[in-house]
C-alpha cells in the first residue's frame, strides 16, 4: 500500500501536510502490515518511481483531477496533519474520499 502526501518539510517526523499549492515536497510513504516500511521525499511527484494507490490532500476543495484521470484515490484528512496522523486515519479508515 502507498499513500503520496504534499508537505512543507522533507523531515519525516517534522514534515505537516499542506495545500498542493503551497508543497514543497511529496511524502511518498509505503506500509505493509500497517506500519510505515518506508517513507521517501521527493520536489516532485513525478520523480515517484512506483504505482501510486492514494493522495493525501488537506481539503476538499483542492483541484484534484489529475489524481483522479490516473485512477488514484484521493482522500482528504481535515485534521491530521503529521504523516502518523494522516496514517493512523488512513489505517482506521476516518478519511473522506473525494469521488469524481
Amino acid at each position: 500500500m502507498c499513500l503520496l502526501i504534499p508537505v512543507d518539510s522533507d523531515r519525516r517526523y517534522e514534515a505537516l501536510l499542506t495545500t498542493l499549492d503551497n508543497c514543497k515536497y511529496w511524502a511518498f510513504i509505503e506500509l505493509d502490515e500497517g506500519r510505515i516500511v518506508n517513507c521517501k521525499f521527493h520536489k516532485n511527484k513525478e520523480d515517484v518511481n512506483a504505482y501510486i494507490e492514494t493522495v493525501v490532500v488537506e481539503n476538499d476543495q483542492e483541484y484534484v483531477w489529475q489524481f483522479q484521470e490516473e485512477n488514484m484515490t484521493v482522500l482528504v484528512a481535515p485534521t491530521q496533519r503529521s504523516i502518523d496522523e494522516i496514517v493512523e486515519a488512513y489505517l482506521l479508515n476516518t478519511l473522506h474520499e473525494i469521488k469524481k
